[in-house]
């Protein structure tokens, strides 16, 4: 997945930037839509994934980090599975999560998707967080299969 092509690349100035891209996000997913969200602490997975989660249940619901309950599920339709798996040390961790059943009828959004080694599915997309600058910046680069790119249209080119 790190080598699927770039299809996608948007620099998030800050904070409301990144909650306005999760926003967005949301509309456009659908059951079976899985998205990876890498990149180091505080580059703004979370903060994404509540945005997104948010806009999916049509209000401000609470939405914490699943750090230490692992996932989170929220009744959605479809159901919007949210993990974090940095707690994870194998990836057949994520096998008893659950996960693979989740992949094919809900939306994920995984958290240090790098712990679930080969469990990820090949149609998902790469979201890979960084902090552009000392400051709330950042950029996104989204990576995945060509089939993503038509419905990432509304966000503009690389």
């Amino acid at each position: 997945m790190q080598n699927a092509p770039v299809l996608l690349s948007l620099d998030l100035p800050d904070a409301d930037a990144t909650e306005s891209f999760g926003i967005a996000m949301a509309r456009i997913l659908r059951a079976g839509d899985v998205l990876l969200l890498d990149g180091p602490i505080g580059a703004g997975k979370t903060h994404f994934a509540r945005a997104l989660i948010r806009a999916r249940l049509g209000g401000a619901e609470d939405v914490p980090s699943p750090t230490f309950t692992l996932v989170q599920v929220y009744d959605a339709d479809p159901e919007i599975w949210h993990a974090d798996l940095y707690r994870l040390t194998h990836p057949d961790e994520a096998v008893e999560l659950g996960l693979e059943e989740a992949f094919d009828a809900a939306i994920c959004l995984i958290e240090w998707p790098e712990r679930l080694g080969d469990l990820a599915p090949e149609n998902a997309l790469l979201l890979q967080f960084s902090l552009a600058d000392a400051g709330a910046s950042r950029r996104v680069l989204l990576r995945g299969a060509a089939e993503w790119a038509p419905r990432l249209t509304a966000f503009g080119q690389v």
